[in-house]
């Protein structure tokens, strides 16, 4: 049968209705073609529709992103685009963001169990001997996969292999467990003694925050930083350089006693708005909620900035960033298709950093409740 026929959405529709007493109006409506849904979503019924506005443009010196951009934000949370728009505004009066993205990699972590801790010690010998073959299994899968690199943890009886790749310019989950099943079956093939496999140990942490992919990082790791000018801070913001700087010192204490993932404030914010707006996996919030904020004063009193997010997952092709007002969205930012991915997180680099910017001089300069009573739920 036709799944994405009118008819079929029709008689869900209509089942959705009678089993609950409810009324489908608004989720039934909609302007993609269902049948274009194919690999994305199954028991199609409509669609959920989330507020969107534009944040920007904001200026970004990446080595992708050279220019402004708008910023679509997909989000119900009031102040927030507002918010955003005024850390744009404060990067922009001091030249805009310089981004970086440093590493890229996405992972798969297959576990393979042995008689013993001296079995598992002997096999991560020889699968270092014979990477060159494994490499060349893996990446026979794809014409995009990459195998970079193996980080190889033992514990117990257990060997962990934490497969890494470049997956272009998708995000790669799926990209990288065809390829790492592959590898494993070739390894399976030759070298006896395994006496279990699994394809995922948990390793990779997928759709999950974690303290490897903080350091090892999960996707990619973008930097962005910005010095603001002290008169800028105190025209627009009302606050010292040092205040925020004093501030960010304080809040690291309370991280580290929290034990948060993030030294920042809200970057997540930013970051899950983009998501929903462009066709991002939104589950991969988990691992992109992760953000080291850095502050310094310079010798002129003005204020350095630096947020790293050391495990962004963003694609600007395959999964859902071709559907609809998803494609539209990353078309706006010319951040659609092949070979737009790096440009793309340079992007949210950029816009997360403004956040950081408005909300810790909100906090600073006791701006923040009476924000939300004004423009937020609290009115």
């Amino acid at each position: 049968m036709d799944d994405y026929g009118e008819k079929v959405i029709a008689e869900r529709q209509r089942y959705f209705e009678q089993y609950t007493g409810g009324t489908v109006n608004h989720v039934g409506k909609y302007s993609i073609d269902p049948q274009t849904l194919k690999g994305n979503i199954e028991n199609f019924i409509g669609v959920a529709q989330v507020p969107m506005g534009l944040a920007g443009p904001v200026i970004v010196h990446g080595e992708h992103a050279k220019g402004e951009f708008l910023v679509p934000l997909a989000t119900t949370e009031g102040t927030l685009v507002a918010s955003y728009n005024r850390g744009i505004k404060l990067l922009n009066m001091n030249g805009g963001a310089k981004v970086t993205v440093v590493e890229d990699a996405m992972q798969r972590a297959p576990v393979f169990v042995f008689e013993d801790a001296r079995g598992a010690r002997d096999f991560v010998q020889w699968v270092d001997e014979n990477i060159e073959q494994i490499r060349e299994e893996a990446e026979a899968t794809s014409t995009v996969a990459k195998l970079t690199y193996i980080d190889r943890i033992l514990s117990n009886k257990f060997a962990y292999l934490r497969f890494n790749y470049k997956t272009g310019d998708a995000a790669g989950q799926n990209m990288v467990g065809r390829a790492t099943f592959a590898a494993c079956g070739w390894i399976l093939d030759h070298y006896p003694g395994i006496k279990n496999f699994y394809l995922e140990s948990n390793l990779a942490t997928d759709k999950k925050a974690s303290q490897i992919n903080i350091m090892r990082t999960r996707g990619k790791r973008v930097i962005a930083e910005a010095t603001i000018k002290r008169e800028h801070l105190l025209n627009v913001m009302r606050v010292e350089p040092k205040q925020i700087d004093y501030h960010g010192r304080v809040a690291a204490v309370g991280s580290f006693l929290s034990g948060v993932n993030n030294t920042g404030l809200h970057s997540p914010n930013g970051i899950t708005a983009m998501f929903i707006a462009t066709g991002q996996d939104v589950a991969n919030v988990s691992e992109s909620s992760a953000g080291i904020l850095y502050s310094e004063l310079t010798d002129e009193g003005d204020l350095y900035l630096s947020l790293t997010i050391p495990s962004l997952i963003v694609a600007t092709y395959g999964g859902g960033t071709g559907i609809g007002t998803q494609r539209e969205c990353l078309e706006l930012m010319d951040c659609y298709g092949r070979d737009r991915v790096l440009k793309f997180a340079e992007i949210v680099g950029a816009v997360a950093l403004a956040g950081e910017i408005s909300l810790a001089s909100a906090i600073s300069s006791s701006d923040w409740v009476s924000s939300h009573e004004a423009y937020g739920r609290n009115r």
